[in-house]
This record gives C-alpha cells, sequence and structure tokens, in this order.
C-alpha cells in the first residue's frame, strides 16, 4: 500500500509539473536566443533577486542584438532593461520606470502600420510574438518582451565636477554636464553657451516629454555661425509632446517644432540618405529642419544635418546629436556638397572634381548667384550605365550641366508653375530643358524631374544655399536605362500614345534591341486638343473594332532603321526650304525642321508643328514629343467611315431579327 502512495505521489508531481506553465526565469534558461541576456542578468543580484521574489518586466535583447551593441558592457547595463512593474503590450504607456539608478524612463512609442501597431521601447522593437508572462514560485506576475536592440542608457563617466554622480538627467542637465557623459568625442560648449546667453534653459528643463537636436561644437565653423544662432533657432531646435527615436518614428513624417509660430514656421522630420563610404552598408540618418515660412533674419529651405549621435534617453525626452545647427543657412550649393567627405552627395561632388578643381561647370556653382542644382544621390551613381558614361568627360559635362538651372527654383514655385501646364525649365546644357510632374497621393505630394529622357523622383527638396537650392534625385539624368517601350509606359505625359498601342500589340517591337527607332510621340495634351476637333473620330481610336487604323496612324510617327534621328539630326538633314524623307512602315514621312526662340518645330503636311520635348533618350532610341498627332483628313474618314459601316450592319441585322420574328408570329 505504501509503494502504491509513493507511486501515485511521484505519477501526480510528474503531471502537474507538466501542465505548470513555465517561469520568466525558465523561459530564459530555455531560450538559446537569449542566453546572453540572461547571462549579464545572472551576474546582477539584483536583477536576480527581482527575478526570484518581485513582479517584473524584462525587455530581453536578443544575441544578435547584443553583436551589434558597441556601448559600455558591465553588470548594472541589465538593470536598465528592467521595471518592477508588470506590464503586458496592452498596458504599455507612454512611458515605463527602469530599475537602473535614477530610475530613469523607458520611452514606448506605438507606430501604426497597415494592419497594426509596431510597439518601441526607446528606439527597440517589440517582437510582439514573443511577448509572455507567467506566474513565478512566489506567485508574482512577470512580463517578458523581447527587443531587437540593447538599450543604451545615459551613464556619467565617474564624479562630476560638484562632487556626486548626474544620474537621470533631464536635457538641459545633460547639456549642463555633457562633459561627465560618454558621448565619445563631441562637445557641446557652443550651444550651450547660445542656450544660455539667450536665456533659452527653460526650453530644455520642460517637465514632459519631448525631442531635443544639440549641434555638436564641430558645427559652428566658420565661426560667424554662432551669430546666427538666436532664440527663434534655438526654438527650432525643439520638438514639444513627442519623444522620437530614429528607428521608431516614420520617415518623412513631419512635426512642428517650438518656432512654429505666425511668422516663423519651422518643420522637422528625419531622413536617411546612403552613405558615401562603400564599406559601410547602413544608411547614414539625417535631421532636417524646413523653414516654410521665413523672415528677414530666418530663410526659407531645408537645412539637412547629419545625426551624430542618436537616440540619447533623457527625464524629458530623447537628445539627438547633430553634426550643425538647423535653421541657419550660411553655406553656398558647393560648400554643401563638401561639407561632409562622407555626405548625401559626396560621390556628386567627386564626378565633379574629376573634371579638374577649375571646370567651368564647378566656378559656375561657385561664382552663381541664383541657382537651382538637381544632384543625383550616392545611390544614383552606382548604376553601372552611368559608371559606364561618366568616364567620357565630354559627355560627363554635358550631364552634368543638364542637373543645373540658372535660377531659384524652390518646391513650392514648381508647383505654381505647373498648375496649368507641364512646366519646363532651362537647363545650364542648351537647347535642354527639364519637365516637372507633381503627384499628389493622400496628401503628400511627390515631384517627378525629367531630363535627357531620364525620369528621376526628387528625394530630397528645398535644401538651401546662399546662392540657391538643391534638390536631391534618385537618378543621373541624361543616361538612359529604358527601352522606348519602357519609357512609353512609364512616362505620365505620354499615356494616351501608349494605351493606344497596345491595339494590335504595335507597342511590342518597341523594346526591340536589334533596331534604333524614332518615334515622334503626340503628348496627352496634343490628343485631348485633337478630340475638341473631332471627337467622333478620337472615340472611334480606342474601339476594339478600329484597331487596324489605330495602328496604320501609329505606324506613320515610327522610323525604325540602323540608325536614331536627334533633332539637331533632322534639321542637318530637313531644312526649312529641303524637306527630308523617312522611312516607315506606312507612308514616308516628308519633314522639315525649323529652329525659333530655342524650340524646335517640324512641319508635315502643310502644318508646323511644335516638338514640346525634343530628344528623350532611350536604350533603343529616341523619342520626340510633339504637340499634334499625323493625321490625315483621310484617316477621320476611314475611322468615320468604318463606324458608319458599323452602324449600317446594325441596322441591316435588326432588319433581319424583325423579318424572322415576323414569320414565326405567322
Amino acid at each position: 500500500m505504501g509503494v502504491l502512495c509513493v507511486l501515485f505521489l511521484v505519477i501526480f508531481a510528474s503531471f502537474s509539473t507538466a501542465d505548470r506553465k513555465p517561469t520568466i526565469a525558465e523561459k530564459l534558461t530555455e531560450d538559446a536566443d537569449l542566453s546572453q541576456f540572461f547571462a549579464l542578468l545572472e551576474r546582477n543580484m539584483v536583477a536576480n533577486m527581482s527575478l526570484q521574489y518581485r513582479q517584473m518586466t524584462l525587455f530581453a535583447p536578443t544575441n544578435q542584438a547584443f553583436q551589434r551593441y558597441n556601448g559600455e558592457m558591465d553588470d548594472s547595463l541589465v538593470l536598465f532593461h528592467i521595471s518592477n512593474l508588470a506590464t503586458t503590450l496592452s498596458n504599455l504607456d507612454y512611458s515605463i520606470s527602469s530599475e537602473l539608478d535614477g530610475n530613469p524612463p523607458l520611452w514606448i512609442t506605438r507606430r501604426r502600420e497597415a494592419m497594426h501597431d509596431d510597439i518601441y521601447v526607446n528606439n527597440a522593437k517589440v517582437d510582439i510574438s514573443r511577448s509572455y508572462q507567467a506566474i513565478n514560485r512566489k506567485g508574482k506576475l512577470q512580463v517578458l518582451h523581447v527587443i531587437d536592440q540593447v538599450l543604451q542608457p545615459l551613464l556619467p563617466l565617474g564624479q562630476s565636477a560638484v562632487g556626486s554622480p548626474v544620474y537621470n538627467p533631464n536635457a538641459y542637465q545633460f547639456l549642463e554636464h555633457s562633459d561627465v557623459f560618454n558621448i565619445e568625442q563631441h562637445r557641446l560648449r557652443s550651444f550651450r553657451q547660445k542656450v544660455n546667453q539667450l536665456q533659452k534653459k527653460e526650453v530644455f528643463n520642460a517637465d514632459g516629454r519631448h525631442t531635443f537636436f544639440i549641434p555638436v561644437d564641430e558645427g559652428f565653423k566658420p565661426t560667424t555661425r554662432s551669430d546666427l544662432i538666436d532664440a527663434k533657432v534655438v526654438d527650432g531646435h525643439v520638438i514639444p509632446h513627442h519623444v522620437l527615436f530614429t528607428q521608431a518614428t516614420p520617415e518623412t513624417e513631419e512635426f512642428k517644432s517650438m518656432a512654429f509660430s505666425d511668422n516663423v514656421k519651422v518643420i522637422i522630420s528625419f531622413t536617411t540618405s546612403a552613405n558615401g563610404k562603400e564599406e559601410i552598408t547602413h544608411p547614414s540618418a539625417y535631421v532636417k529642419s524646413n523653414t516654410v515660412a521665413g523672415d528677414a533674419k530666418h530663410s526659407r529651405g531645408v537645412v539637412l544635418a547629419d545625426i551624430v549621435r542618436a537616440n540619447i534617453p533623457v527625464k524629458n525626452g530623447v537628445v539627438h546629436l547633430i553634426q550643425r545647427p538647423l535653421m541657419v543657412v550660411d553655406t553656398t550649393v558647393v560648400d554643401f556638397l563638401k561639407e561632409k567627405e562622407d555626405g548625401p552627395l559626396c560621390k556628386f561632388y567627386e564626378v565633379i572634381m574629376d573634371l579638374g578643381e577649375h571646370n567651368q561647370f564647378l566656378n559656375e556653382l561657385t561664382l552663381a548667384k541664383d541657382i537651382t542644382l538637381f544632384a543625383p544621390s550616392n545611390e544614383a551613381w552606382n548604376e553601372i550605365s552611368v559608371q559606364n558614361i561618366i568616364r567620357n568627360h565630354q559627355k560627363l559635362k554635358e550631364i552634368l550641366n543638364l542637373h543645373l538651372v540658372r535660377e531659384r527654383l524652390p518646391l513650392d514655385a514648381i508647383i505654381h508653375n505647373n498648375m496649368n501646364q507641364i512646366y519646363q525649365a532651362p537647363t545650364a546644357l542648351p537647347r535642354k530643358y527639364l519637365y516637372f510632374n507633381v503627384i499628389s497621393h493622400q496628401n503628400n505630394l511627390t515631384l517627378t524631374v525629367e531630363g535627357g529622357g531620364v525620369n528621376a523622383t526628387v528625394t530630397q527638396t528645398n535644401i538651401a544655399a546662399t546662392n540657391g537650392f538643391v534638390h536631391i534625385i534618385d537618378r543621373v539624368l541624361g543616361v538612359p536605362y529604358t527601352t522606348v517601350f519602357e519609357k512609353m509606359k512609364t512616362d505620365p505625359m505620354l499615356n494616351i500614345t501608349y494605351n493606344l498601342g497596345k491595339r494590335q500589340m504595335f507597342n511590342h517591337q518597341l523594346n526591340d534591341m536589334e533596331h534604333r527607332y524614332t518615334y515622334f510621340v503626340p503628348r496627352d495634351h496634343a490628343w485631348l486638343k485633337f478630340q475638341l476637333k473631332h471627337p467622333s473620330a478620337y472615340n472611334a481610336l480606342f474601339k476594339e473594332d478600329f484597331g487596324y487604323y489605330t495602328k496604320q496612324i501609329l505606324e506613320r510617327h515610327v522610323i525604325r532603321t540602323d540608325r536614331s534621328y536627334t533633332v539637331s539630326d533632322l534639321k542637318l538633314l530637313a531644312n526649312e526650304t529641303h524637306p527630308f524623307v523617312l522611312p516607315t512602315s506606312r507612308d514616308p514621312l516628308r519633314l522639315r525642321v525649323k529652329e525659333s526662340d530655342k524650340n524646335y518645330y517640324v512641319e508635315w503636311n502643310g502644318h508646323w508643328i511644335h516638338v514640346f520635348r525634343p530628344d528623350v533618350e532611350c536604350t533603343n532610341g529616341i523619342i520626340h514629343v510633339i504637340d499634334e498627332p499625323f493625321v490625315l483628313e483621310s484617316d477621320i474618314r476611314a475611322t468615320g467611315g468604318a463606324d458608319k459601316t458599323r452602324i449600317t450592319y446594325a441596322f441591316i441585322l435588326l432588319f433581319i431579327s424583325f423579318f424572322f420574328a415576323r414569320i414565326l408570329e405567322n
């Protein structure tokens, strides 16, 4: 009987152990991916005691997170990952106190994505699927959240000048005692001096939750820059009521700074850009101030600053150390290009300098008073087609000039000029223009610019300089990367001709790389004008039954030979008095070409037609965008006649149906 009792107790104990939910301590022991965090926890007496006896929340970085971490690693680090309250994901407020000396807060961000909320603690993302809660052996609730970064606290190096460590400082205390914290080589004395001189201490001392940007001393060169920092500029370095860590903040989302009033309005956002150093694959983080409304002392436009030390948690928010002051416009376009050796446009500057220190393009950038530069990003120069062509210095000079406009063109001016028509701006390359398109989607504006057949998106607008503006684009203009077919498919100005070309598979030939095409393409505006004059013919072109006529009309616009023709080529071959005959798969195309007021015109069938965009280069040919289609009256009669024929057949079928119906009735 005794043996049976013992056996029963053993079986009962084994079942109860199997059914019991593992504690947090057991979970950490079992999870190999959290072994480095658990080892750190085991070495800390306070953390160990809490794990055994108290309720708690643990934010546990993965082993991979520890491998990326390059900060100090001592036993106390684990206390910055622990709170003495058990808090589930749904109960996380905007902050939670840590167990580190001074109880500095951990800041919580909820970032709304498509179908769910992403949750961040400081700059670390929580793996929501791995969050876990359990009761420990003492009956206390404990919660585990797995995160993708090690949380880095702001710790004093040792004893401060006043004889006691500074724990859990707010932004001003951090600024005032920055020399006692481990912020590497960075010094903040210049900005601290301006804050005290302008009596703006309360801005950084304010309770609540805010984001602060503090420029390092290196950013106060030249020394005259300090004179441009006034109280409004200091306000422009603070975003009130938002604690914004870089990973937790959506890129380009805009926030009002404290310098947002009736007269001056400054908004701030984060952005990233590929680092100029090839061995560094991760992008650099930047902050940009955009002065959308300025005054005599504060210029409109964007100032871009590299974040040299991000995500420093403080009692009243987060601090980011930046490479230069925001809002201050005191550098030329060239100064901006060369300001940082691995900056967002360092490769563009290298390409310019490949032409020599005293090349004409560099001289113009340096000396001109009113310019706008559309500058390709570092990534844009990595394209193989671009790499091949920049070795040709003559071609490179033309390409560089295609990116330069000799006037100031901020974004709002481009939008205004583009309201009623496609805006075109002359470039420094003779007879070459940039064409702009503004796309609006869900209250967001996207600006695209085309030059030399290349359509680029403007990724960074309105970087202000003393002599103009810089817009960063994602492609190098003038170096084609699409076939005629791909260009037709993607160009927003050529939609109608592209859709007409879908009939009877006319467009497919335009992908052929064995021939060279010269395609006179009516832009959408040209077809809309044609529709007003000939509505029935225009409608007939899109009917399924009339694909044959559509194809015939388009064939008249395409020359397929062993070479393509620029407008300059055609002008040499076909001047105002002697037409030139070009072969098409329809009837020969007889053209004359003239130039007037820096614009080209082609004469066809007695009409002078404006070439709206000449020489749109593609990898297998050239497109000339024209303001009127090559359509004859006989084409219109053919489509109209076919329309009448179709109507006649319909009446005949109706009559036959009616006739047989009467017979069946009788």
